[in-house]
């Protein structure tokens, strides 16, 4: 039985094998060996320990499998252009009312890649800033979220399209964002949907399949069981009402200024949006143009000036 070594990292208590702090030494080598074949074709992004553990993880620890995972998930980020509250255990929690989705009306409007793409900036923002947020709150290491799918009003005639749009999303989620999920709960399951999971799990990993839990409408006690009241919609069974409606709520750590950060795409934009004055010149964008001189030579060091976008309006006066 191989010996298992702690990884210089805060552990989740409760990790199982393969995740941080709960490494065997032939795992840690798996890890290195990745991001050396990685780097050897020139990927620089995204090669933290985390996130090669995850798709380390998703392959089993087959590195040459995690390794195509990785490429493809790359290439993919580049062809889409791609560069709310807590469970009891501190995750965030994402619900989507596929009852409510039309998706014949959507797609006059929209199209099938656009709203996986929207799909796509909500993994992006679960990564950063949400999950640091909740970690650090929590006290312990987060990756994955909590989801919650409500089945209500999806009868015979939605059935299909809902299902091929689920099946898409798994597949982006499977695909593309590796052992991100936490659990699963599909809520107010219709009848015959029995019929129907039992070709849905077949497209997933049986790891994944574990962490989905089908329930009819009698779904309140298990969700309580993961979800506290008060950071569960009324209208599921819990107690929270947001101002404005829990549907376009984006309350949770990532919220809080004792927790929150600014998440890594936040700094990129607001680097974008600066006009580096270095005395001789200013720099915006491609254009070059002439600067005074400071009055200070002895104050000649580059100095940041926020752009007009990034200096705020006037807060509109009181009615």
């Amino acid at each position: 039985m191989a010996e298992t070594t702690p990884m210089e990292l805060d552990p989740n208590p409760v990790a199982q094998n393969g995740h941080p702090g709960h490494l065997t030494q032939l795992q840690q080598a798996q890890v290195h060996q990745l991001r050396l074949l990685l780097e050897s074709e020139g990927y620089t992004k995204r090669l933290d320990t985390l996130t090669l553990l995850r798709f380390l993880r998703a392959r089993k620890f087959d590195v040459n499998l995690a390794k195509a995972m990785f490429v493809d998930t790359e290439k993919w980020r580049a062809d889409t252009k791609l560069d709310d509250v807590t469970d009891k255990d501190g995750r965030p929690v994402y619900i989507e009312q596929l009852g409510g989705i039309d998706l014949t009306a959507m797609y006059k409007i929209t199209t099938a890649e656009r709203m996986l793409t929207n799909l796509a900036v909500e993994y992006e923002r679960l990564s950063d800033p949400r999950l640091p947020a909740c970690s650090r709150k929590a006290g312990k290491l987060l990756e994955t979220c909590c989801t919650i799918m409500d089945l209500k009003g999806v009868g015979l005639t939605k059935a299909p399209q809902v299902f091929g749009y689920v099946r898409q999303a798994s597949g982006l989620s499977q695909n593309y964002y590796p052992e991100r999920l936490g659990r699963l709960y599909l809520i107010n399951a219709p009848w015959g949907f029995s019929s129907v999971w039992s070709v849905v799990k077949a497209w997933l990993d049986p790891v994944t399949v574990q962490k989905i839990h089908v329930l009819g409408s009698g779904y309140q006690k298990e969700l309580l069981a993961q979800v506290p009241a008060e950071n569960l919609p009324k209208q599921f069974g819990g107690l929270c009402e947001c101002a404005g409606g829990c549907q376009l709520s984006d309350m949770g750590p990532w919220r809080e200024q004792e927790w929150a950060r600014p998440a890594a795409w936040e700094k990129k934009e607001e680097a974008d949006n600066v006009i580096v004055n270095t005395g001789a010149e200013v720099k915006e964008g491609d254009a070059v143009v002439a600067a005074p001189a400071p009055v200070d030579a002895g104050a000649a060091a580059p100095v940041v000036v926020p752009a007009a976008a990034e200096v705020p309006a006037p807060a509109p006066a009181a009615a």
